[in-house]
């Protein structure tokens, strides 16, 4: 009978439909840590793209629904209609649920690959920041070298606060869903207590590195302004002392330039 076979085909799908909401959108996922996550992304995909699959199956049952309606007698017609109306209704929202948690989750997922490339930033910059320190403890060299050493310190000290608000509101975004909770506030606690001992600490030596730079700048140029005078009164006594022999002018003749 192709009534009964119809109704199979649509009860088929109804069931499909079904055990893809349990499986995919009614039950409690939790997420604790990144692979569970990923997991849940991948899965949600290959739900999707099978809805996606099952459209042909939907369109070829509404076809059949429709052309047996056509040509069966007017009592069969209402509940066959009923039950199509039901089941292109439940797939289209199914379909439509799929594609937003799926779209959701993929969110999320950047969301957090988001936050470890921003604490991925902020540690490497406090890490140039120790090894530059470290750097410039026992600086030698010219005025030059010395500031140029300076330079390099206050340009690394120009680092964007945007980094650090943006880790915030990542956490917090991820956070509120309970997503990852645990482990990101591992992270945020282990980053904030790393920060907070560099401001206490950190800064005050920065400050007090940049005035011994400082101080060794206007020494060095001290020191050069000193060479560059010795220099040039070398250069009189050279000059001198090359005319006395050009004139062949003895040594006891000029008992202070002989000294």
């Amino acid at each position: 009978d192709k009534t009964v076979s119809l109704r199979k085909d649509l009860s088929e799908m109804h069931e499909w439909i079904t055990q893809a909401e349990e499986e995919y959108l009614e039950r409690d996922f939790e997420y604790k840590t990144p692979d569970e996550l990923q997991k849940a992304v991948e899965e949600l995909k290959r739900a999707k793209e099978e809805a996606i699959q099952k459209e042909v199956k939907v369109k070829l049952i509404t076809d059949s629904v429709n052309n047996f309606i056509a040509k069966a007698p007017p009592a069969a017609h209402e509940a066959l209609k009923k039950e199509l109306d039901v089941l292109t209704t439940s797939y289209q929202r199914l379909c439509s649920r799929l594609n937003g948690k799926c779209k959701t989750l993929e969110e999320v997922w950047a969301c957090w690959c988001e936050l470890l490339s921003y604490l991925d930033a902020e540690n490497k910059w406090l890490n140039e920041i120790e090894l530059k320190l470290k750097a410039t403890e026992n600086i030698q060299g010219g005025a030059e070298e010395i500031s140029e050493s300076l330079d390099s310190l206050e340009r690394l000290m120009r680092h964007p606060e945007d980094n650090r608000s943006q880790i915030r509101e990542l956490a917090q975004t991820l956070t509120d869903g309970g997503i990852l909770d645990e482990l990101i506030n591992e992270k945020l606690e282990k980053f904030n207590t790393r920060w907070e001992e560099f401001k206490q600490e950190e800064w005050l030596i920065i400050d007090l590195r940049q005035k011994s730079l400082e101080q060794s700048i206007q020494s060095a140029q001290e020191t050069d302004k000193t060479l560059r005078l010795i220099q040039e009164s070398l250069a009189v006594i050279d000059k001198q002392l090359t005319a006395y022999i050009a004139d062949r002018v003895d040594a006891a003749q000029v008992p202070q330039e002989a000294q």
